[in-house]
């Protein structure tokens, strides 16, 4: 399983990136997997306010449909409108062209709540 030292991570299986103007969120590896082939996925519309722990995207895939949380309370700035066209990407690479979307944090201290690298292996492994 690829887990980059260089993200942060939900306890729900999405990954957080930090980037100019916000963060950036996907899900992870581990996520993709216990999914399955991705055929559909819904992405916030620019402009959603979302809050942590919220549902805010969907994903279906040969197996089912799951919700995908918001890792952090703010404002979409950018979604990935490619996943339209080749949702298949989450799957192929999860960590690059698969991101979900930007979003700006209203409250930057909720990122000290997310695991890093390690605390994310120990939770999938565990």
């Amino acid at each position: 399983m690829n887990v980059p030292d260089s993200l942060l991570y939900s306890t729900d299986h999405e990954w957080i990136e930090r980037v100019e103007g916000g963060v950036r969120v996907g899900i992870t590896d581990y996520a993709q997997d216990a999914l399955g082939d991705v055929v559909y996925v819904q992405v916030p519309a620019v402009g959603t306010t979302v809050a942590a722990g919220d549902s805010f995207s969907e994903v279906e895939s040969t197996k089912s449909v799951s919700d995908i949380y918001a890792p952090v309370s703010g404002v979409v700035t950018a979604v990935n409108d490619a996943l339209s066209n080749d949702p298949s990407v989450l799957n192929t690479d999860p960590y690059g062209d698969g991101w979900l979307c930007v979003i700006e944090p209203s409250a930057v201290d909720e990122l000290d709540q997310l695991l890093d690298a390690a605390g994310y292996r120990t939770l999938t492994e565990g």
